[in-house]
């Protein structure tokens, strides 16, 4: 992922010579300060786990059988921290250069810390499980042991999703717009849009933030070093490859296209949203009166499938709506270079093939009732097309 990185960051070098004001145009590749300064936001977002704010989710049990408990306050975490950086940077205590002026630093930096962390995990996990009961060393490191490894009540899948790639992603993005202020004494439209489409996500996670606990990464999938290297870097600093962009090389939009950016982030927001509202709710109570004109069919499960409302018209409208608004952040970038599209394409690939992983665990699961629900809607993601 660095060496991707590298080439997403050299390709996005600056032109302009006010980018001086930034700092180091040379984007030291190694800062003792980024280290500091990404170990005291890890700290930071440990300590806000616990704030008695937002609501305590209670999902499955540990090995002991005891049942495992999750604090849900990362919009309040998020909040607090957003404040916090934007208060420092307007009392003058923060410069948002100082960040966005280092970012090989900053990424080498979460490099560095994700792999300690992971180090440390790994090495607590004997306490659960002797060595002679471990697999392929490597691959335990890569992959994870635990799948809820627990430190200081703390769950730390859960705590790197959320605080470390969610909420870094937001501090990320926040410092671009921040540092745009700092070069040109303004936001650009362009910037304005990326900045916003994003927070806006960022913000729509956290506030259905346990719907993440009954997902397939979050109860079968370990953690491990790349499970946590991905929270640190690919999160925060792939995903907002068109902010920093952006930041460097400024570009001009014309009001038309604004406006069918926008509607294109919004159909995208509004179908993510609402389709997965339907099918979190209907898990949670199929017999809903809200359901009732929506047709079903039964599984060997006991479970029922829909075949009507969002998933009658794609079987994965979640996944359209996420890719929607992928691109939408990626178009204010204009089309002077291809290299803030690669995050987008890469995000579309990534959704379909997990599409198609969801699509066999679900034919295993529900066998000729998948079968037909595939039959009655025949595409994955776009309408007619796919």
């Amino acid at each position: 992922m660095t060496p991707l990185l590298t080439l997403l960051y050299e390709g996005c070098r600056p032109q302009d010579a006010r980018w001086a004001l930034l700092g180091d145009t040379t984007m030291p590749y190694w800062d003792w300060t980024m280290l500091l300064v990404v170990f005291a936001y890890t700290a930071m977002q440990a300590a806000l786990y616990y704030l008695p704010f937002g609501q305590v989710e209670h999902r499955g049990k540990d090995e002991d059988g005891q049942v495992l408990r999750y604090n849900i306050n990362g919009l309040h975490a998020f909040v607090i921290s957003s404040a916090l950086l934007v208060g420092m940077w307007s009392g003058g205590v923060f410069q948002a250069c100082r960040i966005t002026g280092r970012i090989y630093s900053l990424v080498c930096a979460c490099y560095v810390l994700s792999f300690l962390i992971a180090t440390l995990l790994y090495l607590h996990s004997f306490k659960k499980q002797p060595f002679s009961q471990t697999g392929p060393l490597l691959r335990d490191f890569a992959l994870g042991k635990d799948i809820n490894h627990r430190v200081f009540g703390i769950d730390m899948k859960h705590f790197f999703m959320v605080r470390i790639g969610f909420m870094g992603w937001g501090m990320v993005i926040t410092c671009y717009l921040l540092a745009e202020i700092e070069k040109d004494g303004r936001v650009s439209l362009p910037m304005l849009l990326v900045v916003t489409f994003q927070l806006l996500y960022i913000v729509e996670f956290l506030l259905d933030e346990a719907s993440v606990l009954p997902t397939k990464e979050f109860t079968q999938d370990g953690i491990g070093f790349l499970m946590i290297q991905g929270e640190y870097i690919y999160i925060p600093f792939y995903s907002s490859t068109a902010a920093f962009f952006l930041l460097q090389r400024p570009v001009q939009i014309s009001l038309p296209s604004v406006f069918l950016i926008c509607l294109l982030y919004g159909a995208g927001f509004a179908i993510y949203y609402i389709s997965n509202g339907q099918k979190n709710c209907f898990r949670k109570n199929p017999s809903d009166p809200a359901f009732a004109g929506l047709r079903t069919i039964l599984s060997p499960s006991g479970q029922n499938l829909l075949v009507s409302g969002w998933f009658g018209w794609v079987r994965h409208p979640n996944y359209l709506g996420d890719i929607m608004m992928t691109w939408a952040w990626t178009l204010p970038c204009g089309f002077s270079s291809v290299l803030p599209y690669i995050p987008a394409v890469v995000c579309t690939n990534m959704l379909r093939e997990r599409a198609n992983e969801i699509e066999e665990a679900c034919e295993e699961k529900h066998g000729e009732a998948w079968k037909e629900y595939c039959r009655r809607v025949p595409y994955q993601l776009l309408p007619n097309i796919y």
